[in-house]
């Protein structure tokens, strides 16, 4: 029998450590932020791009960056991994696809894991988090797990997104491992996507399942990828999956960061799209979240200035 793996979720949400890193951190909650990934072929990046080679448009109204970093910053990284009966045999895969995403980041990134079946769990305690380097601690953790019970998994989504609130790195990722299922969730698919677009969350997905495991909903890690800016990938053993962990890290330390004064604090959906132009004026392809919920004008924040601190 084939094996196909999915990873399930990866937020990467980009703020930039530097020197304009206060003022950033302070402002980010009034800033549309756009983690930002530019290729000129599939898998080969562009890491030498600076702001002007960058045009960020707004429901197709053009609009002023007032952040840009290519710096490659530690992270707050969220592992959420499905423990439903479902996985019981693909756990250990998981675990070593964890270790190489860990191996790949950079080793100052803060990490805390939850898993989730009928229930979502803190398998590291709220408020404490292992650094990417302490691979012996990110293995103690994922190897506790015990696969049984049913799948939580939009329930384990909305919590690793709080969760990553309590971070104290600017700049988030969610990592979530299932097959795509959902049988035991108070919240919706609905719920979640509103979730990570009022969270500036981009959400890779990889998708660990069987061929005939009746749980798998590749279509739903689809939509979540797309709707929040990230990728979905389905790799077909365990190697591949490793490689495929490998990638995403990599990914998030070799993407920038854009952030700019949303035009209009209407409470709507905001479309947005970004274009990188490189060497010779040649388009080069970018994939971003394709959009965000403005948050709605009050009068506390119409009586200061944009960007300045709340």
């Amino acid at each position: 029998m084939k094996r196909a793996f999915a990873v399930v979720a990866l937020t990467a949400l980009a703020h930039p450590v530097s020197a304009q890193e206060p003022s950033f951190r302070s402002a980010s909650a009034d800033l549309v932020v756009l983690p930002v990934q530019v290729t000129d072929r599939p898998d080969h990046y562009v890491a030498d791009l600076n702001k002007s080679h960058f045009a960020v448009y707004d429901n197709n109204r053009r609009v002023e960056l007032e952040f840009f970093s290519a710096e490659d910053t530690p992270v707050t990284v969220g592992l959420v991994v499905d423990s439903s009966s479902s996985m019981r045999h693909k756990l250990a895969d998981v675990v070593a696809g964890a270790i190489s995403f860990a191996k790949s980041s950079n080793q100052d990134d803060e990490v805390f894991t939850m898993s989730f079946n009928d229930e979502v769990r803190n398998v590291t305690p709220p408020g404490t988090f292992l650094r990417a380097g302490d691979l012996a601690g990110l293995n103690r953790a994922l190897t506790s797990l015990v696969a049984e019970g049913r799948t939580s998994m939009y329930d384990a989504l909305m919590a690793g997104l709080a969760r990553l609130k309590t971070g104290t790195r600017p700049r988030k990722a969610l990592l979530l491992v299932s097959d795509g299922g959902d049988n035991a969730s108070t919240a919706t698919l609905e719920l979640v996507l509103k979730e990570a677009r009022a969270s500036n969350a981009a959400i890779y997905t990889i998708g660990i399942f069987d061929d005939l495991d009746l749980d798998r909903n590749p279509k739903v890690l689809k939509a979540i990828a797309t709707a929040t800016g990230g990728e979905r990938y389905l790799p077909r053993s365990p190697g591949v999956l490793v490689q495929t962990c490998m990638q995403i890290a990599r990914e998030i330390r070799q993407g920038y960061t854009l952030a700019y004064v949303p035009p209009d604090r209407d409470g709507l959906y905001h479309r947005v799209r970004v274009e990188a132009t490189g060497a010779g004026g040649r388009k080069l392809n970018v994939r971003t979240r394709p959009g965000y919920f403005a948050a709605r004008e009050t009068a506390q924040s119409a009586s200061r200035p944009p960007g300045s601190k709340p």
